[in-house]
């Protein structure tokens, strides 16, 4: 007798590391999130009793949507954001992005010398496009501003990750924090770096900055029996294994998202040695497994982050 197969719902961020850790459960998607056909579309490795549905998007809508809702059952979130949906999930150890001596930058036009200082940026006047509120990279640019900078909330002006680029370049605001793949691609059209979040936390808390997580609902062994969320954990973990041991398929298969991101940005089409770049840099010893030095980087700055009124308490991190 057969046991029945469950089907469970994987969102993640449209960018190539995401993209590159979880073809191997899910099978091959395009950007929009339709299957590749064939036998393409179907996962490189048994999945057991469980099969998984991509849902690739934006990751504050994910941020936001497992605050109110938590109804994917794993789903990329920023760090931040598990402050407030830490009652729904837990983090897994293994699919986390961490920025180790890099990270999130802020980034102006070229012609904007005026705004190439944090001080700068501390005056009220100036408009910053930031990828939500609900990110880490936000949090960690008001522990750098310093909370008071964080007023009036009107000159933070929320967008679409790679919309920010588009943004700065055509001066629609003076500054913007980008992150994903544009932090490796903004010199294309001409911004200049002002900050790199992660060297900043890097030389003054000697710690990985931790950016994004992957989580897991914690209803997962009522739901599906005892067991069944370190069974589910395992096969995460076997798909960045396998992912890695598979590198030159898997960058090749993240081609189509990097291009769009490109798009949408108005950068420069990405080949593969700068998509080999990105992924290097956040698909890492720690994203395999953060262990106990990822679980107190975390721990670290949702302490500072609650301390500074950023972010609530999440109480104990909580890692499967």
């Amino acid at each position: 007798m057969t046991s029945s197969r469950h089907s469970l719902t994987l969102a993640h961020s449209g960018d190539p590391d995401d993209c590159f850790m979880w073809w191997p459960i899910t099978g091959r998607i395009r950007p929009d999130g339709s299957r590749w056909p064939g036998e393409l579309g179907k996962p490189s490795i048994d999945t057991g009793r469980f099969s998984f549905e991509p849902i690739p998007g934006d990751i504050e809508q994910f941020n936001r949507r497992a605050i109110d809702h938590g109804d994917y059952d794993i789903t990329a979130l920023s760090v931040r954001a598990y402050a407030e949906a830490s009652r729904r999930y837990l983090i897994t150890h293994c699919g986390s992005s961490f920025g180790e001596g890099y990270g999130p930058k802020l980034v102006r036009h070229e012609d904007n010398i005026e705004f190439a200082t944090i001080e700068a940026l501390r005056d009220p006047s100036v408009t910053i496009a930031i990828p939500g509120r609900k990110t880490t990279a936000f949090m960690v640019l008001g522990l750098l501003l310093g909370r008071p900078s964080l007023k009036p909330e009107a000159r933070f002006v929320e967008l679409p990750f790679d919309r920010i680029i588009p943004a700065v370049a055509e001066k629609k605001v003076h500054a913007g924090l980008v992150i994903h793949e544009a932090q490796v691609s903004y010199e294309d059209v001409g911004l200049r770096r002002i900050e790199d979040l992660g060297a900043w936390w890097k030389s003054t808390r000697n710690l990985p900055l931790p950016l994004g997580i992957n989580a897991i609902r914690r209803d997962f062994d009522a739901r599906f029996g005892p067991g069944s969320q370190a069974e589910v954990v395992r096969i995460l973990r076997a798909s960045v294994d396998y992912a890695l041991a598979h590198r030159r398929e898997a960058l090749e298969y993240t081609v189509p998202f990097a291009e769009l991101n490109a798009k949408n940005s108005g950068t420069e089409t990405p080949d593969l040695e700068r998509i080999d770049h990105y992924v290097s840099l956040y698909v890492t010893r720690l994203t395999v497994d953060m262990g106990a030095s990822g679980r107190d980087a975390i721990r670290k700055l949702l302490r500072e982050g609650n301390a500074a009124g950023l972010c609530s308490d999440p109480g104990e991190i909580e890692v499967v």
